[in-house]
């Protein structure tokens, strides 16, 4: 008998700890959830803000690791940024607002891409994530970036314009009760980084919280990468 899926639900994966050095050497730590078979495409996840409790294990990061690659074929690549710590471990180094995390961030691309060869691999950014994918996750082998709450916290205008110039996609889920960035502020803001698509999401707010905001980025994730793996199923 089917049962609806429910936030703990774990489904089968081949899951693995990694630990990957940075170019200034520094210790990351993560797991990679990978299909058991029906391989679609992949994401690198870069989490929210870590003095603010953001880490690898944030939950919407944590189901995609325990449903997406049962549910579409996703690889989800999760890791802790310098200085940030889970349940899996701490990685090395302080945190640096996104500016040391370069390197960060290019070591996991490194990593997902000349390691794991991974292909049709996407970035997904949340929050502080955003920021770090806007100004660093500019690998040409990246497929594009799916933004989470983007706050443009740390982004400059030419981070937004460079990515203009690249015309990579960019796709932005904006919840209608943000704390940082609105829609409408967030179609203004974006204005120079004209191929973006930004889906404004009605009654979310910053954090996903909740089954039906988690099962909406979820969804919105798979449409970007497997869409044929569409609808998702709410119960298993």
């Amino acid at each position: 008998m089917l049962q609806p899926v429910r936030p703990s639900t774990i489904l089968p994966a081949h899951r693995t700890p990694f630990t990957v050095t940075t170019a200034d050497g520094e210790q990351l730590i993560g797991e990679v959830a990978a299909p058991l078979s029906d391989y679609t495409g992949a994401i690198l996840c870069l989490h929210p803000l870590p003095t603010a409790g953001g880490m690898m294990d944030s939950h919407v990061y944590k189901k995609a690791a325990n449903r997406l690659p049962a549910m579409a074929g996703i690889e989800v690549i999760r890791f802790n940024s310098r200085g940030t710590s889970s349940e899996a471990g701490t990685s090395t180094g302080v945190f640096d607002n996104g500016t040391a995390e370069r390197f960060d961030v290019e070591a996991m691309m490194s990593y997902s891409l000349d390691t794991l060869k991974l292909e049709n691999l996407w970035v997904v950014g949340w929050s502080f994530g955003t920021d770090l994918a806007l100004r660093h996750a500019r690998d040409p082998r990246v497929k594009g970036l799916i933004l989470l709450s983007p706050p443009l916290r740390t982004s400059e205008v030419s981070d937004l314009q460079w990515w203009a110039q690249d015309g990579r996609p960019v796709i932005a889920l904006v919840p209608e009760f943000d704390d940082y960035l609105q829609p409408p502020q967030a179609i203004e803001r974006f204005k120079p980084l004209s191929q973006i698509e930004i889906i404004p999401v009605e009654g979310a707010k910053h954090l996903w919280v909740g089954e039906p905001a988690v099962y909406r980025v979820l969804s919105e994730i798979t449409k970007v990468i497997a869409p044929k793996r569409l609808p998702l199923p709410t119960d298993i």
